[in-house]
């Protein structure tokens, strides 16, 4: 698609289309332009800083959003819009009236339009949240590996499936996740899914190094994609059919990247000097740059086919199969504004004369800025509202939702005098796995290459890897004995990744939008070594943060990795399920405590006012305790139950999550003569107490109401000077924080330093949460300095 060769004559309808959406990419830039400047330099700024907004950027992508929603779109496609091109993707819902002037003018102000399109903040239909740099491109891809999978499981038809759709910035072409996305997309076949680069060559600090455009035809095609390549628009190409044209197509071959911009933002006379020199000898070529004026030639140099709808609508068009495709579509920063090509319109803004020349090159009469189709005759508004409301996105799909799965009222807890939660979660899925149920087959798998070491592998034998096209266990028909029994085929319900976190997050995320995105609903279930959550945390975020619904498994976690040492011994991960919104975090101590919020998990997942869930779990076994009734699940779901309940007024009480409840149990039998009415708690989520204390507080000075937290409930139960022994396997301050909530003392024990390899008494002797060191921790309650 690069191509010198001489554009064919247009038939009358296709130039009409053409004209069509050339004046509708004029009113997007004009509008995306306006509201980014009254933004910043009409609204008043009450704290004088810079509101920001990327005029710069938005004009780049322009025709290219122009050509995609009002022609090659169809209903079932789904967008994720390059960050800084928001204000164009409401500019198109603005002359769609489906947003309101009101948000425009609060653009990134409170209640209006956000700095980035946020499925859960925006309220015109955002299919994909978009502000990571990256993100929102390689998420399209695992969307459509979610597609494929729901048209194998026969929960959508082929001919309902759209593609997915990522509009970037060549910068985002730096993101080591667009790579790795790349591979696993190749892995599982990917299809119906296309990439558009806004190829200005211009990003934040610096100009795209030239030697890497070839590199990337080669990266993709190696992966399957096909790549088209829109360097010249139509004007350019008819100038290089003329005679002395093919030297001028040369020099912009050549042209460093870095002197285009530099010559786009000087204009027409500088064109024409550079030109005039390094072309001297070229006698045919000079009549051709002396046949135009300085406008007209500056027109002709910065004709790049991101920005000639005749050339995008084109090559839209003839890729109407489903295989994976990048377009690199040249642009100019800045197109069409005076910002055009210098190197700091990333964040710089047009000035006043500047916006008012432009307002008056559109013929917009002052006041009328806001007009959507401002500086247009009655005639041209009418022919224009009747299109926009025949184009493919006014009948695009919106999205519905989809029914809730029935969850079980409870889940079989798994038997065992001695058992560990991680392998507890192996044998609740497996109980699932061989269930008649809707809930069973509406469970999809995934792990990052530790589906064994998370147990989730009695899944995956009773319901099958999922691939398009079915692969046989060559151990198992070579009869090898082997515990996993993995055939591939379009009915399995475990999706397998390499060693990426990034890839497992996304899937993770794009999984849990599915009940959005096809209204089918999807309960993802991924598992992943707990320390390596932090490898992948910016899209857990970006997950967390439009809403994906999913249960995260971190498992093994903290120093019960004992022999793995300090690389695979997780520390922070409570802070990290504390602090993540969206996102509500569990860590269980025994077998039916993860029955139980197994159970709730499911069907939080699928509350209008639920999210993910993140359950840490451990593989050290611990020895089970006896229930006489079941009164402790409501607060245990809400947070924390006694294990130990204290007397009234009791002086102390030990607290403590996850698997160091063995090494509590023992020092409240050790200390409960000593201390009388020792009680002993067991957090199951620190999360949700401190969530709940927080809003507590919050809520005196919002609504007026604030009621009892259930942190103070049950430290209420103990004496208003009395002590805490805080223990987890994890970062201290995930529970030192209860101090606060009744003013008590505390005495914190935990992990705050990488661990080094041994085994759990030397461990937890070294780093002090054996019971000889919460024995010692209660005592400096009471003796003091």
């Amino acid at each position: 698609m690069a191509s010198k060769i001489a554009p064919t004559a247009l038939s009358p309808e296709r130039r009409e289309l053409v004209e069509t959406l050339e004046t509708l990419e004029a009113q997007l830039r004009w509008l995306s332009s306006w509201t980014i400047h009254n933004a910043n330099t009409l609204r008043p700024k009450r704290d004088g800083l810079k509101v920001g907004g990327h005029q710069a950027s938005c004009a780049s992508m322009t025709a290219i959003m122009s050509a995609l929603y009002f022609h090659a779109l169809r209903p079932q496609d789904k967008v994720a819009v390059k960050p800084h091109a928001g204000p164009v993707l409401h500019a198109i819902h603005y002359l769609l009236n489906e947003q309101t002037r009101d948000k425009l003018e609060r653009f990134r102000g409170l209640g209006g339009v956000q700095s980035y399109p946020s499925r859960t903040k925006d309220t015109i239909p955002v299919d994909f949240s978009t502000g990571s740099v990256g993100l929102g491109v390689a998420v399209t891809a695992f969307s459509s590996l979610v597609q494929d999978y729901l048209v194998a499981h026969g929960r959508l038809g082929e001919g309902e499936t759209g593609r997915m759709i990522a509009l970037m910035g060549d910068a985002e072409l730096d993101e080591g996740n667009i790579y790795e996305c790349l591979i696993e997309g190749y892995k599982h076949d990917l299809r119906n899914c296309w990439w558009i680069v806004d190829y200005n060559r211009q990003s934040l600090d610096a100009t795209t190094a030239d030697r890497m455009f070839r590199r990337f035809d080669d990266i993709f095609e190696t992966c399957g994609w096909r790549v088209v390549t829109l360097k010249h628009g139509r004007l350019q190409r008819e100038t290089f059919a003329r005679p002395g044209g093919e030297a001028i197509a040369e020099w912009i071959e050549t042209c460093p990247n870095a002197d285009f911009a530099v010559l786009t933002y000087q204009g027409g006379a500088a064109w024409r000097r550079r030109l005039e020199a390094d072309l001297a000898d070229k006698a045919e070529a000079l009549g051709i740059v002396a046949s135009f004026d300085d406008e007209g030639l500056a027109a002709l140099m910065t004709n790049l086919g991101g920005h000639c709808l005749e050339t995008l609508t084109e090559a839209f068009d003839a890729c109407q199969d489903d295989r994976p495709t990048l377009f690199i579509a040249y642009t100019v920063k800045g197109y069409g504004l005076p910002l055009a090509g210098h190197k700091d319109n990333h964040s710089g803004m047009m000035n006043a004369p500047q916006i008012a020349q432009l307002r008056e090159t559109m013929g917009i009469a002052e006041g009328d800025e806001w007009e959507p189709y401002g500086g247009l005759g009655d005639n041209a508004t009418e022919r224009l509202k009747a299109f926009v409301a025949d184009s493919p996105i006014a009948r695009k799909l919106r999205e519905t939702g989809a029914p809730a799965v029935t969850v079980p009222e409870r889940f079989e807890v798994p038997a065992g005098a001695e058992i560990s939660t991680q392998a507890a979660f192996g044998k609740v899925l497996h109980d699932l796995a061989k269930s008649d149920t809707e809930l069973a087959d509406r469970i999809v798998t995934t792990a990052p290459d530790v589906t064994q070491t998370t147990n989730l592998g009695a899944f995956v034998n009773q319901r099958g890897l999922f691939r398009r096209q079915e692969l046989a266990d060559v151990f198992q028909q070579a009869k090898i004995p082997s515990a996993q029994k993995w055939t591939a085929h379009g009915a399995g319900q475990h999706i397998e990744l390499g060693i990426a976190e990034s890839n497992f997050f996304l899937l993770l995320a794009s999984l849990g939008l599915s009940a959005g995105h096809f209204g089918t609903r999807l309960l993802p279930v991924g598992t992943v070594y707990d320390p390596f959550i932090a490898r992948g945390l910016d899209a857990l975020n970006y997950g967390c943060y439009q809403d994906a619904r999913f249960l995260l498994v971190g498992t093994p976690s903290g120093l019960t990795l004992a022999a793995e040492g300090g690389a695979h011994q997780s520390i922070n991960t409570p802070l990290i399920g504390m602090g993540q919104p969206g996102l509500t975090s569990y860590e269980p101590a025994f077998a039916d405590e993860v029955a139980l919020l197994m159970r709730h998990a499911f069907d939080y997942m699928q509350r209008p006012d639920g999210s993910a869930v993140y359950l840490r779990l451990s593989t050290r076994p611990v020895a089970q305790v006896a229930r006489e009734t079941d009164a402790w699940e409501a607060d245990a779901i809400k947070g924390a139950y006694w294990l130990r309940a204290p007397a009234p007024g009791a002086e102390a009480a030990i607290v403590c999550s996850g698997t160091v409840v063995t090494e509590a149990l023992a020092a409240w039998e050790a200390l409960r003569e000593d201390i009388p009415g020792l009680g002993l708690l067991n957090v199951t989520s620190s999360d949700l107490l401190h969530r709940e204390w927080s809003q507590r507080h919050a809520g005196r000075w919002t609504d007026g109401k604030a009621p009892a937290c259930h942190a103070e409930t049950l430290l209420g139960q103990l004496a208003p000077d009395a002590g805490l022994v805080t223990v987890l396997d994890g970062s201290p301050a995930a529970l030192s924080w209860l101090g606060a909530v009744r003013g008590m003392r505390v005495s914190p024990l935990g992990t705050d330093r990488f661990g080094q390899t041994g085994d759990l008494p030397d461990l937890y002797r070294s780093y002090r949460l054996d019971a000889e060191a919460i024995i010692d921790a209660a005592a400096e309650l009471f003796l003091g300095d």
